[in-house]
């Protein structure tokens, strides 16, 4: 049995019952997932890749998991779509993104193998391809088609990973996460007429001000409303005021010399606030939305239950906008699609803990907004039951909003809590918080701040109440989400 039919085989043979899973996110049928791989559009059904171990709910060697969706809420799983199963992928399929073509849907990833130089063994990374009916991918005949040996000479060849293809009118262009040999982050960029034969052009962008930590995983270069954005997933970073420590998801804005294919980027920001968002990956649809989805869960907090046969999830995929110099994200507008029971209430006075009849559930679409200013404190705890419960603060004074899942039901020593700076609007601050059974995604003031988290309460903790250190008033609508 080769590789990619014994991992198809151990899914069905050891696949997580759908109670066990979440209502509306992608989430493996078993095993561990990370980033978000080959986000693209095929024969008019949307394609969605990730890395993938099957065999265990921790790291390992890295398999193409797949899924399809018409309306990126309710997604179909798919078969393995590739597997290291050849010497130059042997330690692992890494990340990679996906495109039509003439000839098939053609993926591109990494394909990592051992080499030894010098004496010494390391696992060097190298951009391979695979084409495939939407169903089934042969690996390229020439993988790799780009290697090490085509970078200049002072950039790593071990850390060269994660192309984003895309095509223009000269051809198809591909950023590729880089660093140098003494350590500064970068993004490469490569060219090819044809698909096959590729060749260096420049350094995109590359960390100016050495603070940006010590890889830039994950590119994605595109045009949004006017506006060039790169985005990266940086490594290692120490905390300043827009980031917070190890690992984040940023956006580079700035001006893109189309003639020197360079980016020089002016503003770098966080795109998620949260505890467990990384590595997101975007995508155009037929209508011209740009549509991003990220890796819920975060490398240096891993946090799920050791009795759970499933590790990560995605985000809801988020259509992107600009709106004063910031992107905004909000879910896709196909979600309302799967709004039922709608329960609403306009202008209610909080002060003590308070709970609204029909206002609450593991899987719902909740928006409120907070009025007023009477108030220093407003809290919500959401997921709640005698014992457990998750909590939304926004500090009126401080201006600041802050999850808080400390009394969730953890039994490690996990990091818990985040907070953001946040602006009201006229002594209003919109919500807007996704929960379903073990994530909640709050946006903030139509989507111009983000924080993405997960929980691992009891999927029957639904409470969800209200209180104030003095009077807010409250515009709250739920949805349930039926996918």
């Amino acid at each position: 049995m080769d590789k990619l039919e014994k991992a198809n085989e151990y899914i069905r043979s050891n696949r997580v019952a759908k109670e066990e899973v979440p209502v509306f996110h992608v989430s493996p049928l078993c095993g561990w997932i990370n980033d978000p791989n080959g986000f693209s559009v095929y024969r008019n059904k949307i394609h969605l890749f990730y890395q993938h171990h099957p065999y265990s709910e921790v790291w390992g060697p890295m398999h193409w998991g797949h899924c399809v969706t018409e309306d990126f809420i309710k997604w179909e799983d798919m078969p393995v779509a590739l597997a290291p199963d050849q010497d130059y992928d042997a330690e692992g399929c890494f990340s990679g993104s996906g495109i039509e073509v003439p000839e098939g849907h053609l993926l591109v990833y990494t394909g990592v193998r051992e080499e030894e130089h010098n004496g010494v063994k390391s696992n060097y990374q190298n951009q391979c391809l695979a084409i495939g009916n939407g169903v089934t991918y042969t690996k390229n005949e020439h993988n790799p088609v780009i290697t090490g040996d085509m970078l200049p000479e002072n950039f790593s060849r071990i850390d060269f990973r994660d192309p984003k293809i895309w095509k223009e009118a000269d051809g198809y262009y591909m950023v590729i996460g880089n660093k140098t040999i003494d350590g500064v982050p970068q993004v490469v960029l490569f060219h090819s007429d044809n698909m096959h034969e590729w060749h260096y052009v420049s350094v995109l962008a590359k960390d100016k001000e050495g603070n940006l930590g010590i890889m830039w995983e994950c590119p994605d270069f595109f045009f949004l409303d006017g506006e060039y954005v790169l985005i990266a997933s940086p490594q290692d970073i120490c905390a300043n005021e827009e980031l917070h420590n190890g690992n984040n998801a940023v956006y580079f804005l700035g001006k893109y010399d189309r003639n020197q294919h360079v980016f020089d980027y002016q503003h770098v920001y966080s795109l998620d606030d949260g505890l467990d968002f990384y590595a997101p990956q975007t995508m155009e649809t037929e209508d011209g939305r740009r549509i991003m989805i990220g890796w819920m869960q975060s490398w240096d907090n891993p946090m799920y239950p050791d009795s759970q046969r499933f590790s990560g999830m995605m985000t809801i995929p988020r259509e992107l906008s600009m709106k004063g110099g910031r992107i905004c994200q909000l879910p896709v507008h196909e979600l309302e699609n799967y709004r039922s029971n709608v329960t609403r209430y306009n202008n209610v006075c909080i002060h003590e803990e308070t709970e609204l009849k029909g206002i609450s559930g593991r899987s719902i679409d909740l928006q409120i907004a907070l009025k007023g200013n009477e108030y220093g404190k407003f809290r919500m705890k959401l997921a709640a039951d005698e014992r457990h419960y998750s909590e939304v603060i926004y500090d009126r004074d401080e201006k600041t909003l802050t999850f808080d899942r400390t009394h969730s039901g953890f039994k490690k020593d996990a990091i818990s809590t985040r907070s953001m700076y946040v602006s009201e609007k006229k002594d209003v601050i919109n919500l807007r918080i996704l929960v379903d059974r073990f994530s909640v995604e709050i946006f903030v003031n139509d989507g111009e701040q983000v924080m993405t988290s997960l929980i691992y309460t009891p999927v029957d903790a639904s409470g969800i109440s209200f209180a104030s250190n003095g009077k807010t008033y409250l515009d709250v609508t739920k949805y349930d989400i039926e996918a």
